[in-house]
């Protein structure tokens, strides 16, 4: 998570620049004395050096997601970059296997998260993948090693390089979409409940967005802890799966006001708090701790309100931002305590202490990332709309796999998506026209039938006055 230098494909294309300057120079000519033949010998030398030289560097690609701009999910494209990455003391080039996408890459997309440099650049925090080669001073790694990378960004393409001390060995039987799912979320989870939070037997914790990556790292996190009560909240359709997962009180947060909620459960309110939303729930937060108890904040989720950035969402979110004085803190018995992983890029060791914690609670069955879905890179603009549409259950994955042509030609394009919608939509308006229709006629009949019994009526008159003459 070093990130403060350039991203590695811009430093790469710097180092390839500086290594065949020496290549380019022409040669010395040759003196005039020199006989045919051995010019010629020469000349015929030169091509083959060259060739030799072009299939090492420059015709080595890789496909790489790169963020263009702020905006919409069309700003985040695939391309081809050209050259080998070059490799530093320390570092190791890693062939990406599989990437993890984070709500923080969406924040990015919409220049709401400052720790990604200004667009162009490769987003991505986080990966798995086997090491390719390694630089100098490497001694822990080797070529062939299996391993998950934890990194500012610049993980989202084909091949990654980074430093040695940014990657971990993947336990055996993890598969390479588990590795990509656990680095980000489970540190952020474990360093809040255990470095922060304290978490301790018989305590109580309310995990926001308890569907998500980092919910049910935490979710999971609290369980081995003996008797720790969860409330979580979530959409109804999830709360199934995260109360088999471990919430023991889901909240329906669309419906109901989760404030009331808890108080009904535990009216002293919680021993720790997960906010990753910001603005006013921060507020609510802070309020529903009992004396001793602990916010721990970690995120603006509400400053995100559609695909571009909403100017509104982010003002209120700001207007409504949480302060408070410490003489409240002292007078409250409560902490407040602010988390981002983003901003420990320089704390090797805090990290790798964290993550072999939670490696050791892998290998011992305790904890396992659950993976929502899987997409290959073209995909990423739908696999981050579901994710901001909040229609995912654990980690989504994004895979270095080529897409297979058969599904690239199954996937309707945006102006045939377009032309189905408008079929549907006359469907729909002809069924209307039909019904309405159909109501059209019931109604006349309605009207024909007393004027039918009228004229029975004047029929039975008319017959009667006949009998009568």
């Amino acid at each position: 998570m070093s990130g403060e230098d350039a991203p590695a494909q811009q430093q790469n294309a710097v180092d390839q620049k500086q290594e065949t300057k020496p290549a380019e120079e022409p040669k010395t000519e040759s003196p005039k004395t020199e006989s045919a033949p051995a010019a010629a010998a020469e000349a015929a030398a030169t091509p083959a050096a060259t060739t030799e030289k072009v299939p090492e560097e420059e015709a080595f690609t890789y496909r790489a997601l790169v963020l263009t701009g702020y905006g919409g999910y069309d700003k985040v494209k695939l391309q081809v970059k050209k050259g080998k990455p070059a490799l530093k003391a320390g570092e190791v080039l890693v062939r990406v296997k599989a990437c993890g996408l984070n709500f923080a890459d969406l924040m990015a997309r919409q220049g709401l998260y400052d720790r990604l440099p200004s667009p162009p650049v490769t987003p991505g925090m986080e990966c798995s993948g086997v090491v390719e080669a390694v630089g100098e001073e490497v001694t822990d790694r080797k070529v062939g090693d299996k391993v998950m990378v934890l990194n500012r960004f610049g993980l989202w393409q084909e091949v990654a390089v980074v430093p040695a001390t940014h990657t971990f060995l993947i336990p055996e039987g993890m598969s390479f979409e588990e590795a990509a799912a656990l680095p980000v979320n489970y540190v952020t989870a474990y360093m809040m409940l255990f470095d922060f939070g304290n978490l301790r037997p018989n305590q109580s914790v309310l995990v926001h967005s308890a569907a998500g990556g980092v919910g049910i790292a935490a979710t999971q996190l609290c369980q081995t802890v003996k008797d720790v009560t969860v409330f979580g909240t979530a959409s109804a359709s999830k709360h199934e799966t995260i109360s088999q997962g471990g919430v023991t009180h889901a909240i329906d947060y669309r419906t109901k006001d989760y404030v009331e909620e808890v108080r009904k459960i535990s009216p002293k309110g919680l021993d720790i708090i997960l906010d990753p939303l910001g603005g006013s729930d921060t507020h609510k937060a802070y309020n529903l701790l009992k004396p001793m108890g602990k916010l721990i904040t970690y995120g603006t989720a509400n400053m995100l309100a559609g695909q571009k950035k909403n100017l509104l969402a982010v003002a209120k979110n700001w207007y409504h931002q949480f302060s408070i004085h410490t003489l409240s803190l002292i007078q409250g018995n409560k902490s407040v305590c602010g988390f981002h992983l983003g901003y420990l890029d320089g704390e090797t060791e805090l990290i790798t202490q964290a993550m072999n914690t939670i490696l050791d609670l892998y290998k011992q069955g305790k904890v396992k990332p659950r993976i929502d879905s899987t997409w290959h890179l073209e995909q990423v603009g739908d696999a981050m709309r579901k994710m901001q549409e909040r229609n995912n259950i654990g980690k989504m994955i994004l895979t270095t796999e080529p897409m297979p042509e058969e599904e690239k030609k199954e996937e309707p394009k945006k102006d045939d998506k377009k032309e189905d919608k408008k079929k549907d939509d006359k469907k729909k308006d002809d069924k209307k026209k039909d019904d309405a229709k159909k109501e059209e006629k019931k109604d006349d009949k309605k009207k024909e039938e007393p004027k039918k019994e009228e004229k029975k009526e004047e029929e039975k008159k008319e017959e009667v006055k006949k009998e009568e003459k």
